[in-house]
């Protein structure tokens, strides 16, 4: 009885949460007013202030930046489509791209959007690079030509293969008459830093609360959205599938397990293709972990199969060597595979001068050991290999961390292993971030020179069938170096009430993040 009076206790936090937006909503609104107000659960809550510089630099961070500003292009569920350019054409010989921009589009505070405000953009995230997009270096822009007040031309600096998925369709364009004053971008916050081109504006934020309210904008260029205002409020993932029965909340995320009982609701369930993997980081600067062959072993000695069943209870795919999941257009199948084979890594070890004694490896007197880190969400996948490799004779001091502590050690090389995850998986220009890339989500390695030149290659190869067979021999160089594992590809599920019909964008929201919630949805088709 205590568990169900918890849990009674805590649903009513959550609606009393509701409820005290719905007020804020009502006050904005004027007492006339008839609202259509849909509520989004998340369990984590805050993803940082919604403008350009501040969302913190993961997935929903970004989703929630993208409802209030505008890229040149944008996705849906079957493409690309016009954003605020309204066509494009990619000129071959001058490696060039021209887009027609609309002329009817305004800024929050009523300023028209002009070719000005891209060209602005550009120049300022060159001089403050964006968390999310890059512009210099191969990927990047070479130089702004501003044809006419709604046209401009944008030359590369190579040919980049997907430069509409990463660039054009990811690049938040900023009004150049608010941002030009902007010196220090990252602490820029306030109304000003949410004046954007979308189709709403933000109301209110509490980062204490983790709560988001949007409200329509009204002269939104594609036309007002039917749905009036949007809250993102915090639900723990335990009580989300009694408030969306309830119907405080509208949409949220859902566990594999509530799937049957929520559609058997009369709620809509949607499944994500994989585009998220959970990997084993591997601190590849250091020995052991420098040595292929020892990162190889470790890789022998995880049963992904058995981890799949054991951590996710049978909700997962194992993963790939390769990173891309077998869902992919772009995936390899014929590469190493690592099954499941103990005696091989011990062999492989013990060639490196390892010896098994009682146990556990030893070489020169001292005991083979590691530090795995890990946050509360992969408690259990990290429980799992620290097993693993203790069957195999290899000792692990396992540590779950705050999340951000192992972002931070992670960023930082202060690791041996680690449980990490991303998305993305669609575009494989994500293979070039999360190999080479600085961020905490890659791996950083570069100590493969046949890797470097095949990554440099897929980028530039303009041809699909071409590109398509550098990928996939990146993925083969890949797996053979092992400088992270990925372990699974988790079955995720999103439940909604219909009102909107929320979809898995195409190749994921902008440059690739798995979550359900395009704000093209909530814009009138």
């Amino acid at each position: 009885m205590r568990n169900k009076t918890t849990n009674a206790g805590r649903l009513s936090i959550v609606l009393l949460t509701i409820a005290a937006l719905s007020l804020i909503v009502s006050a904005c609104a004027g007492p006339s007013a008839e609202q259509v107000t849909y509520v989004i659960a998340d369990s984590t809550g805050d993803w940082g202030y919604p403008s350009p510089y501040t969302h913190y630099p993961r997935g929903p961070g970004y989703v929630r930046t993208s409802f209030l500003f505008d890229t040149l292009v944008w996705k849906n569920e079957t493409g690309f489509v016009p954003a605020l350019a309204e066509e494009w054409e990619y000129i071959e010989a001058e490696n060039a791209y021209t887009f027609f921009l609309r002329s009817d589009v305004t800024w929050h505070d009523g300023e028209r959007f002009t070719a000005d405000d891209v060209a602005f953009t550009i120049k300022y995230v060159k001089e403050h690079p964006n968390p999310f997009v890059t512009l210099i270096g191969a990927s990047g822009i070479r130089k702004v030509e501003v044809l006419d007040q709604y046209t401009i031309k944008l030359y590369l600096e190579q040919p980049y293969a997907p430069f509409l998925n990463d660039q054009a369709g990811a690049l938040p364009i900023l009004p150049k008459h608010i941002w030009e004053n902007v010196e220090e971008p990252e602490t820029f916050t306030g109304p000003q830093a949410v004046v954007g081109t979308g189709p709403y504006k933000l109301v209110d934020y509490s980062k204490e609360h983790g709560t988001y309210l949007y409200e329509a904008y009204d002269d939104y260029y594609l036309g007002r959205p039917e749905i009036d205002t949007i809250k993102f409020v915090k639900v723990s993932e335990e009580m989300l599938p009694a408030a969306l029965k309830e119907g405080s909340v509208d949409a949220g995320s859902i566990p594999p397990e509530v799937v049957d009982d929520i559609t058997a609701s009369g709620l809509t369930v949607v499944r994500a293709p994989y585009g998220w993997n959970a990997k084993l980081m591997m601190n590849h600067t250091t020995e052991p972990l420098s040595s292929r062959q020892f990162r190889q072993a470790l890789a022998y000695a995880i049963d992904r199969e058995e981890l799949v069943q054991i951590t996710q209870r049978g909700h997962a795919l194992a993963g790939s060597p390769g990173i891309m999941p077998p869902d992919s257009e772009w995936y390899n199948p014929d590469i190493v595979k690592y099954d499941h084979d103990p005696a091989r890594a011990q062999q492989l070890l013990q060639e490196m001068g390892y010896v098994l004694e009682n146990g556990y490896f030893t070489k020169g007197g001292q005991e083979l050991r590691l530090e795995l880190i890990t946050q509360a969400r992969f408690k259990a996948v990290g429980q799992f290999v620290e097993q693993e490799l203790k069957d195999i004779g290899i000792k692990v001091d396992l540590s779950t961390l705050e999340g951000k502590t192992v972002d931070a050690k992670v960023l930082n090389w202060q690791f041996d292993l680690a449980i990490y995850g991303h998305g993305g998986l669609y575009e494989p220009s994500i293979l070039n971030k999360v190999i080479l890339g600085e961020g905490f989500n890659s791996a950083r390695y570069q100590a493969n020179e046949t890797l470097n030149q095949l990554l440099a290659e897929q980028l530039a190869e303009m041809d699909y069938a071409q590109r398509k067979a550098l990928v996939q021999e990146i993925q083969a160089v890949y797996a053979e170096d092992v400088p992270a594992l990925t372990l699974y590809y988790p079955d995720w599920y999103w439940a909604h009430d219909g009102t909107v019909g929320l979809y898995y964008t195409q190749g994921g929201v902008a440059s690739g993040v798995p979550i359900p919630l395009n704000k093209m949805a909530f814009v009138k088709p």
